[in-house]
């Protein structure tokens, strides 16, 4: 275990609104906001939000992952359903996974509709996390 290696790991903080009735989000309420190796996702009228922290990830993201709709939604949503909960299994076992790279449980609702962008951001940052940590959370993992 690498605790010498700085990482703040993932801050996926995904905030859902209370309001079950509403199961899609508006593509055009969506910001994104890349800083470094900071992107945030956010739509504050629904009380969404995701944060990706990563040394490497921004630039991963641009140079190695597959374009935007080369994939589709609902394989994205599908994959990162099994990665996701793969990943709060091992939050949930700090002493039997690294609590440094799981640090928190990432809350995904697969009955609503975040968008593309969303789950293309979630998605990607799995593959990234898997091959940057040499981690197998599901199935086969892309080598990119």
């Amino acid at each position: 275990m690498k605790n010498s290696f700085y990482i703040i790991m993932v801050l996926f903080c995904v905030f859902l609104s209370c309001n079950t009735s509403k199961t899609t989000f508006p593509s055009t309420e969506k910001s994104v906001a890349a800083q470094g190796d900071t992107i945030r996702i956010a739509n504050d009228e629904l009380e969404y939000e995701v944060i990706i922290i990563d040394p490497g990830f921004n630039s991963w993201l641009i140079s190695r992952a597959f374009p935007r709709n080369y994939h589709s939604q609902s394989f994205l949503e599908n994959k990162n359903q099994l990665y996701i909960t793969e990943w709060n299994s091992r939050v949930r076992q700090p002493l039997r996974f690294d609590p440094n790279l799981y640090e928190m449980i990432i809350n995904y609702d697969p009955q609503i509709d975040y968008g593309y962008e969303v789950n293309y951001l979630i998605y990607n940052y799995m593959i990234y996390f898997q091959n940057t940590y040499k981690q197998k959370l599901f199935g086969f993992v892309p080598i990119r």
